[in-house]
C-alpha cells in the first residue's frame, strides 16, 4: 500500500481497525456469513474502541473526523468482512442526514448515543418502485396539525430492525414531485412502525436487511430533518459524502481478497514449484493489486477533497463509488481464479468476498446511475454550468 500520508489519529483508526479485524471479526466471518445473524458482538466492541464515532463532530460525542476517517474505518474492517463493517458504515449512512441538516437539538438528542455506539442509524429512501429513479416514492406524510402521518413501505433498508434511528424520506406535498419530498427523524418504537421480514441474501449476510413499514405512524414536526420539501436536498447531499464510504468497503473487500490470493499462491505447489513462479499468475496479482491502488487513491483523494469544504464533488464521489466497487469485483473474481477449485469452497473466504463485493455496484445507486451522473456533471461543466 502507498504512503498517503495520514494524521496520527488517522493511523491509530486504521490500526485499531485492522487489530479488531484480526482478532475479532476473522474467526467469526464464517459463522455470521452461514447464520445470517447480526453481529451486535461486534458492534459492541467497536463501541468500546470509540470506533462508532470517528465521523462525528466532538461537540456530539464523536472524535471530530469527517469522511475520509469514515472511509479509513470501513475499508480496514471490510478487508476482513463487507457484512459486518456495513453495520458501522450504513449507521453512517443514517447519521449524516443529521450532521448535514440536523437542528442543534436534533444533534443533541441523536448524535452522542450514536457516536457512543448505544444506537445504531439506518437511511430509508428505498422502495418497491423507487429504487435508481429516487423520485418514483411513493411513502407519504400528510400534515396532521403538529404532525405528519406517514403511510408507505421502504424495501431493503441496511439495518432495519435492528437500529433505533432512521431518516426516511416521504412526499408530503405529491403535486411537487420531488420538490414535495421531506426527511424525517423515525425512532423505532413509534406507534405505526414497523419492520417486514429479514431479508435472504446473497451475500453481506451478517447485515440485516428488512422493509420498514409506515402505517399511520404519527411524527411531531420537530423530527423533521431541514424544511418541508427539502427531502431530495438532504437525500442527495447525503449519498454524495457516503458514496465513498460504499468505494470504501469496496476497497476493503478487495484488499481481503487480494491478500489471500498472495498468500495461497505462495503455498501452492504445482509442477514442483509455488503457482506465484508462473507469469500467468504474476501478471493477475499485479493488475489486481494496481487497479487496487488507482481505487483507493482515488477514493482517498475525493474524502480529503469533501472534507476540505468543496462545495461540489457529486461528480467524484459517484466516480469512486464506480470505479473502486467495478475494481473490487473484478479483484474477488480472480482471487477466486487464483485460487481454483479451492476459491470455489465456502472454507476458503474469497468466495463470500467475491458475494460481498457484488453489492457495491448496486446499493446507493447502481453504477449505471453512478456513470450517468458523472457524464451528466462533464456536460454541464462544458456547457459553463448553463445546462
Amino acid at each position: 500500500m502507498m504512503n498517503y500520508y495520514l494524521t496520527e489519529e488517522q493511523m491509530m483508526i486504521k490500526d485499531l481497525c485492522h487489530k479488531i479485524g484480526v482478532e475479532k471479526i476473522k474467526p467469526v466471518r464464517e459463522h455470521y456469513d452461514e447464520t445470517g445473524e447480526f453481529p451486535w458482538d461486534i458492534i459492541k466492541l467497536l463501541a468500546e474502541a470509540d470506533i462508532c464515532g470517528v465521523y462525528i463532530p466532538a461537540a456530539y460525542g464523536g472524535l471530530g473526523g469527517g469522511v475520509m476517517e469514515m472511509v479509513i474505518a470501513t475499508e480496514e474492517l471490510s478487508r476482513f468482512c463487507g457484512g459486518i463493517s456495513l453495520s458501522f458504515a450504513a449507521t453512517g449512512l443514517g447519521t449524516f442526514p443529521i450532521i448535514l441538516f440536523g437542528t442543534e437539538e436534533q444533534k443533541k438528542k441523536y448524535l452522542p448515543d450514536i457516536a457512543s455506539g448505544k444506537k445504531l442509524g439506518a437511511f430509508g429512501l428505498t422502495e418497491a418502485n423507487a429504487g435508481s429513479d429516487a423520485g418514483g416514492i411513493q411513502t407519504t406524510a400528510v400534515k396532521d396539525g403538529d404532525f405528519f402521518v406517514l403511510n408507505g413501505t421502504k424495501q431493503w433498508i441496511t439495518n432495519g430492525g435492528e437500529a433505533e434511528i432512521y431518516t426516511v424520506v416521504a412526499l408530503t406535498d405529491k403535486a411537487k414531485g420531488s420538490r414535495g419530498a421531506t426527511a424525517f427523524i423515525v425512532e423505532k418504537g413509534t406507534p405505526g412502525f414497523s419492520f417486514g421480514k429479514k431479508e435472504n441474501k446473497m451475500g453481506i449476510r451478517a447485515s440485516v436487511t428488512r422493509e420498514l413499514v409506515f402505517d399511520n405512524c404519527r411524527i411531531h414536526k420537530d423530527q423533521v430533518l431541514g424544511k418541508e420539501g427539502m427531502g431530495f436536498l438532504v437525500a442527495m447531499g447525503t449519498l454524495d459524502r457516503t458514496r465513498p464510504g460504499v468505494a470504501a468497503q469496496a476497497l476493503g473487500i478487495a484488499q481481503g481478497a487480494l491478500d489471500e490470493a498472495v498468500k495461497y499462491s505462495r503455498e501452492r505447489v504445482q509442477f514442483g514449484k509455488p503457482i506465484s513462479a508462473f507469469q500467468g499468475v504474476q501478471f493477475m496479482l499485479a493488475d489486481m493489486a494496481m487497479k487496487l491502488e488507482a481505487a483507493r487513491s482515488l477514493v482517498y483523494a475525493t474524502a480529503r477533497m469533501i472534507d476540505s469544504g468543496e462545495k461540489k464533488f457529486a461528480k467524484e464521489s459517484a466516480m469512486c463509488k464506480c470505479f473502486a466497487s467495478d475494481v473490487a469485483m473484478e479483484v474477488t473474481t480472480n482471487a477466486v481464479q487464483v485460487l481454483g477449485g479451492y476459491g470455489y469452497m465456502k472454507e476458503y473466504p474469497v468466495e463470500k468476498m467475491m458475494r460481498d463485493a457484488k453489492i457495491t455496484q448496486i446499493y446507493e445507486g447502481t453504477n449505471q446511475i453512478q456513470r450517468t451522473v458523472i457524464a451528466s456533471n462533464l456536460i454541464k461543466e462544458a456547457a459553463g454550468g448553463k445546462e
